[in-house]
């Protein structure tokens, strides 16, 4: 049976809500950073060469929006931790990449759908994900939920002390991401992709959160989902230079972890599909599970897509099982998200257990009623 996810609840400027998360999230911090300290152990990494390679993205990151920067120290003073520890987590795609040059870290694979108002039996957006990673992960997740008197409540999917993952605002902006590679990937320093994911989040208005997806330079390919609550849903596949657009079909939008955009496929290749290969019907399984529900999709419905397990092991709902790279992975976690409700759902482990925590967020137009 999994263990739900921990809410942690924070306020205040950057540095001090860094320190709340820090403390209520010590312990899953620090299993995430033990984690991830291992793997690169195996590299050849020691401490010191971890922090280095971390510390190195503290310019780009404070170039990029202080107040994260800040943030993070708050978090890294709140647990105990050195700074480096917190940038690890945040950037820990972008490390564990440059720390196996010769060999490619274990991508995390996810499947995200959005189903717009016009398709949904109670005319509102669901806007879902499955997270695909490391087993372990399960024990270092958390919801954080960020209290802002500078913009929108904040509330978000993420491993202890990262700043996001999937989530959503009560502006009713959501952010879900896929891993995706490319040919392009680490040629030049970019943004941590967490950081992104953020920004989104932080915006007032779904332009703003578009424009942080669309234009940031990142270090490697990504797949960002941006939906808002009034019916709004484009799919960015990123290249770190450059994005494309993939719109929803009759209202539906499918993601999974390869590169779909035709305009994509022309300018670069696509080299993750050797790593993922499932991707390339798990989009295709939960597309035609909904399709014939257009008009009538609910939530349950969504929840059921996402269950999926044909072809498992190698399905839409992983259970645990050895990748490609012999380690262990899973589907780590299902989010479905309705924004206009304010309502997050997550279960923790879903091929193994189907049990939903809620979390709630107030969407603005509630809290400005009351």
């Amino acid at each position: 049976m999994a263990t739900p996810a921990p809410l942690i609840e924070v306020s205040g400027p950057p540095r001090e809500r860094g320190r709340q998360y820090g403390a209520q999230a010590a312990a899953r911090i620090r299993l995430g950073i033990a984690h991830y300290s291992e793997q690169l152990g195996a590299t050849g990494l020691d401490t010191a060469g971890i922090r280095e390679i971390a510390l190195s993205f503290e310019p780009q990151i404070a170039r990029f929006d202080a107040d994260m920067a800040e943030e993070m120290r708050g978090i890294a003073e709140g647990a105990g931790l050195h700074p480096a520890d917190i940038l690890l987590l945040n950037a820990r795609t972008e490390i564990l990449k440059l720390a196996k040059r010769k060999k490619d870290p274990d991508p995390d694979g996810c499947t995200g759908v959005v189903a717009l108002p016009g398709i949904t039996a109670d005319g509102k957006l669901i806007h879902a994900q499955n997270w695909d990673w490391k087993l372990e992960c399960a024990e270092t997740a958390v919801v954080l939920k960020i209290r802002r008197d500078d913009g929108p409540d904040v509330l978000t999917f993420t491993e202890a002390g990262g700043l996001a993952r999937s989530g959503m605002n009560a502006a009713g902006i959501v952010v879900t991401a896929n891993y995706l590679e490319s040919d392009r990937d680490y040629r030049s320093a970019g943004v941590p992709l967490a950081l992104i994911r953020r920004k989104a989040l932080m915006a007032g208005q779904l332009a703003v959160a578009m424009h942080a997806v669309y234009t940031t330079a990142k270090s490697a390919s990504n797949n960002m989902i941006v939906s808002h609550a009034g019916g709004i849903a484009i799919d960015f596949e990123c290249a770190p230079d450059e994005s494309f657009q993939v719109h929803p079909d009759n209202g539906l939008l499918v993601h999974a972890n390869h590169w779909v955009s035709p305009v994509a496929l022309s300018k670069l290749r696509d080299t993750g599909i050797l790593a993922t290969p499932d991707s390339l019907y798990r989009d295709l399984r939960v597309r035609d599970l909904l399709a014939p529900q257009r008009g009538s999709i609910t939530v349950d419905a969504v929840k059921a897509a996402l269950f999926d397990d044909y072809q498992t092991p190698w399905s839409v709902c992983r259970p645990p099982r050895p990748n490609l790279s012999n380690n262990l992975s899973a589907t780590v976690a299902q989010v479905v998200m309705v924004p206009a409700d304010g309502v997050m759902e997550v279960a923790m482990l879903p091929a193994l257990d189907r049990r939903f925590t809620t979390y709630r967020l107030e969407p603005m137009e509630l809290r400005s009623a009351a």
